[in-house]
């Protein structure tokens, strides 16, 4: 039930989808955040914060107004009017699940400014169904690294907590990409022996994250059926990719539709400074600047806070940082 007065902020983390073999299938949650407060207003407006939200719509068709809307829908409540405040440090279009954060965080913000009616498990289908890969915002909503498959009308997930020692090293270029693009470079067939090479590989990639065999990923994180075909749109890739196990890296992917590239590291290796500069190097060679940044995967999915007043334009990630220090995000 809605209490007059409510504001309701979810605090979403990033993702990664695929790692490799686990196209559509696989994900795992970063700690770049996303934040969205709810709450009802006489006239609907949209307050954007922070600089990774050029081009986002600011009436009722932004994203975020229209997943809320469904979520009332679900629910059998009427709001028609919101305040809504979106702030992000995800980068949009680059492989680090920007709309998955979206939809996820409006979910989890439009539910718990209704009383919560619905449970996370309808809030998973909702959201696999509006962004169709359940792999993106499974790791959104669950945290941690998530195994999830969707048959087109019933989502599952499998949550599973990262290895300790991992360690994510992201390279994102200067350019976007969208997943439309990035699709539509993929064939509509492929050979058996790629499917088995990729299903092989995607199963193995799975029980080595889930038992901390961190050895074995760099076997594990082969794929024939996306990153081959979008090698073309992201200059230095593919060298990139070669290379990376000789200078540190347990495994080198492309995340989710790209451009970003993600390699995954033991903690315990000297060799980070050598595969940060490396990656950087070579990338320049081929005409692309990239931003680095080491993370962590992270354990926690979406959060939502619940304030009985408050000013539901500020902006929300830096409300919930102020409002209780110790959540760290």
């Amino acid at each position: 039930m809605y209490v007059p007065g409510r504001i309701a902020r979810a605090v979403v983390p990033a993702s990664t989808a695929n790692l490799g073999p686990g196209f559509d299938s696989l994900g795992m949650a970063l700690p770049l955040f996303a934040g969205i407060a709810i709450g009802v207003s006489e006239h609907t407006s949209i307050h954007l914060h922070g600089d990774q939200l050029g081009g986002v719509a600011k009436d009722k068709t932004n994203l975020i107004y229209q997943t809320a809307q469904a979520v009332f829908a679900k629910a059998g409540v009427t709001i028609p009017e919101l305040e809504i405040a979106i702030e992000s440090e995800i980068p949009l279009t680059r492989g680090l699940g920007s709309s998955a954060a979206a939809i996820v965080g409006a979910l989890v913000a439009a539910n718990g400014l209704i009383g919560n009616p619905l449970s996370r498990h309808e809030l998973f289908q909702m959201a696999t169904a509006m962004e169709r890969h359940p792999d993106n915002v499974g790791a959104a909503l669950f945290g941690g690294f998530v195994a999830a498959a969707w048959d087109g009308e019933r989502a599952e997930a499998v949550r599973i907590e990262p290895p300790a020692e991992l360690l994510v090293l992201v390279a994102i270029p200067s350019f976007e990409l969208s997943t439309k693009t990035a699709r539509g470079a993929l064939p509509d067939q492929v050979s058996m022996s790629d499917a088995v090479f990729n299903l092989s590989h995607s199963s193995l990639l799975t029980a080595a994250l889930a038992t901390g065999r961190l050895e074995v990923l760099r076997h594990a994180m082969r794929d024939r059926l996306h990153q081959p075909y979008r090698e073309s749109m992201i200059p230095g890739m593919a060298e990139v990719l070669r290379g990376a196990a000789a200078h540190g890296a347990l495994g080198a992917v492309l995340s989710g539709a790209g451009p970003t590239i993600l390699f995954l590291v033991d903690k315990r290796d000297a060799q980070q400074n050598m595969l940060e500069e490396y990656v950087v190097q070579t990338m320049a060679k081929a005409g692309v600047v990239v931003r680095t940044q080491w993370l962590v995967p992270c354990s926690e999915g979406a959060r939502l806070y619940v304030a009985d007043s408050g000013d539901v334009t500020a902006a929300p990630l830096s409300a919930v940082r102020r409002e209780r220090p110790e959540v760290n995000v």
